[in-house]
């Protein structure tokens, strides 16, 4: 009888140590991304910092031109539709409740964190190198070429060199090309089928 009650006690000590490691876990703040409205990016960072949440918004400039034809240098998320916010799980509900966030990426009912080395080589990257968003553009994409003689021409991406390598077909008389663009020239188009 004195040993199941030891065993008893021994089950309840070993459960209370576990949730009591569980809450430590869960009050440790770790980064998460937050997917917000379109562009939002910007006034949630604000609204972060007046509730006294740590937010990272990573930016790039960019000059934009208007059919106006005047010219301005603008920031810009680096991620359009996220930033970042460094929060124990508790202070979960506190983000999701700001105007303007729609979720907090997570894989089912558990979100998923950032390792702090990940953001911190990203601050530190913004900060000594130029950093520009690029899509996702592999060998074998649909892509169109936006800019220069050929913009519209639509063909395959074949190869990654110093420049990319677009096959265009010429569908009515059967031969294809090679041409060499920029990265800047093209725009993709998704993968072939």
């Amino acid at each position: 009888m004195l040993d199941v009650a030891a065993q008893e006690c021994s089950r309840f000590c070993e459960t209370a140590a576990e949730s009591e490691l569980k809450k430590v876990a869960d009050c440790d703040p770790r980064w998460y991304a937050v997917f917000s409205m379109s562009r939002h990016e910007k006034h949630l960072a604000e609204r972060c910092a007046q509730h006294q949440i740590e937010s990272f918004l990573p930016l790039y400039s960019v000059r934009r031109r208007w059919k106006n034809r005047c010219t301005a240098i603008v920031d810009l998320p680096l991620f359009p539709n996220y930033f970042f916010v460094r929060i124990a799980t508790q202070q979960r509900i506190e983000v999701l409740e700001l105007p303007g966030v729609l979720a907090i990426v997570s894989s089912g009912r558990r979100m998923l964190s950032i390792p702090d080395e990940y953001i911190e080589s990203l601050r530190g990257g913004m900060l000594a190198h130029r950093i520009e968003p690029h899509p996702n553009v592999r060998k074998g994409d649909r892509v169109v070429i936006t800019t220069g003689p050929m913009a519209g021409m639509e063909g395959i991406l074949v190869r990654h060199k110093n420049q990319l390598r677009v096959v265009l077909s010429v569908e009515m008389i059967g031969r294809s090309v090679a041409v060499e663009v920029n990265e800047a020239e093209i725009s993709c188009l998704g993968a072939v089928a």
